[in-house]
């Protein structure tokens, strides 16, 4: 069979949704793994041309072909193999595993594949052991795999369970030097909202330092995911959350996200700022956007933080980015956009940036845990402080454009380490 390079490098992908299948877009157009294999682990379909089909044509990004060539792109799938499940695309070999749904039964080893990524959703916590009943992460370390890196937060089912040693969490342009080649082996690429936010906060940070910044919010206007309903459904056994059994296709939908709690996995200084994180789900396939506040502290020689000083940091934050993951823009946006555009954590939209300052006045009188001397010397004392509340939108593909180019960068990044 065609291969694309001779390289010898092969990559494992269990699970075909929206993230497995995108993956294999990306990685068919990088031509970086010589081989890739999908773990389906059943049947799907009538035959391999189904799976074809499915790789071909997508409905938010159109065919593969015009995603690797444009309007000039030909059929770009070809030697379908009934039998062993592989079909040549756009010169590289992908092979369709449709066996084994626990990890630890795919053979990755037998197969040469040291590095997998895990798309299904299904097996998010570290600490399970690989022989699980119900399966687990560390399967894929037992089936053969080197190393592991999820598409999503890594979820500990026992919550004062500590992160093992073994396990890392990092966003590309953040933090990616915290995996260590030599001790970890599970790796989580966070999610597509914590990528945006990390990209959004980091320059922040950066600027003012974590002490100015009083506190913080933020909520994702998300497109849809495939875990919603497309009609309303009854809830399934033990489900709380009523909503999440709604119809997306025509509901405004309140959600939560866990985008604070990993945020702190990969800007350790986010530790010292108060955050809340909201989500509301939204009828689109894909282009979500996040409103970012924060309070500042100003600094009374410089008087108030406009607009423009914050435009300016993510300007210059953006013109140094080396991997270009942050974008600033000033034209008006709206969501479809922002689709496809590559390598795009985040695309600040400076033209709807907002501020606002004004005094908060504190009775010191009033303060708790003062020492009693100085309670004593201020008990009459009224302090004003300036506060500057500042607004900034960030828009980011969920899917292609920013969350799969990023972790493709990620998978490969981590497989030359591997030696």
């Amino acid at each position: 069979m065609e291969t694309s390079s001779g390289n010898g490098r092969k990559l494992g992908i269990n699970g075909f949704g929206r993230i497995g299948k995108l993956t294999v877009w990306q990685n068919v157009g990088r031509k970086y793994f010589d081989e890739i294999f999908v773990n389906l682990g059943r049947n799907v379909g009538t035959s391999l041309g189904d799976i074809a089909h499915y790789v071909e044509r997508d409905s938010t990004y159109g065919l593969l072909q015009g995603y690797l060539y444009g309007h000039k792109g030909k059929n770009v799938i070809s030697d379908l193999d009934e039998k062993t499940g592989s079909m040549t695309i756009d010169g590289t070999c992908v092979r369709f595993l449709r066996t084994a749904r626990n990890p630890d039964e795919i053979g990755w080893g037998d197969l040469g594949v040291r590095l997998v990524i895990e798309t299904t959703g299904q097996f998010l916590d570290p600490t399970l052991p690989s022989d699980h009943p119900k399966g687990s992460l560390r399967g894929h370390l037992y089936s053969g795999a080197d190393k592991v890196i999820i598409s999503a937060p890594f979820k500990i089912k026992d919550k004062g369970g500590p992160m093992p040693e073994d396990a890392v969490t990092t966003v590309m342009g953040i933090n990616e030097n915290d995996f260590n080649p030599r001790h970890h082996k599970l790796i989580s690429n966070a999610s597509c909202t914590t990528t945006c936010l990390a990209h959004m906060m980091k320059p922040l940070i950066n600027a003012f330092g974590p002490q100015r910044i009083l506190s913080a919010s933020m909520s994702t206007i998300h497109a849809a995911t495939g875990s919603q309903e497309v009609l309303d459904r009854l809830p399934k056994t033990g489900k709380t959350d009523l909503r999440k059994s709604r119809s997306i296709m025509n509901n405004i939908i309140l959600t939560s996200t866990g985008a604070a709690k990993t945020l702190r996995l990969v800007i350790p200084e986010m530790e010292e700022i108060g955050f809340i994180a909201e989500s509301v789900r939204i009828p689109t396939s894909t282009g979500s956007l996040i409103i970012l506040v924060v309070n500042l502290q100003a600094e009374l020689s410089k008087g108030a933080v406009r607009r423009d000083e914050i435009n300016d940091i993510y300007r210059q934050a953006a013109a140094s980015d080396p991997k270009g993951y942050l974008h600033y823009t000033e034209k008006q946006n709206v969501s479809v956009d922002i689709i496809g555009m590559p390598k795009a954590a985040a695309i600040i939209e400076g033209y709807e940036t907002h501020s606002r300052t004004a005094e908060v006045t504190i009775d010191m009188g009033q303060v708790p845990n003062l020492r009693e001397d100085v309670s004593s010397a201020v008990k009459d004392t009224v302090v004003r402080i300036p506060i500057t509340q500042a607004v900034i939108y960030g828009w980011y593909d969920n899917e292609m454009g920013g969350y799969v180019n990023m972790l493709s960068d990620r998978t490969v990044t981590i497989y030359d380490s591997m030696g």
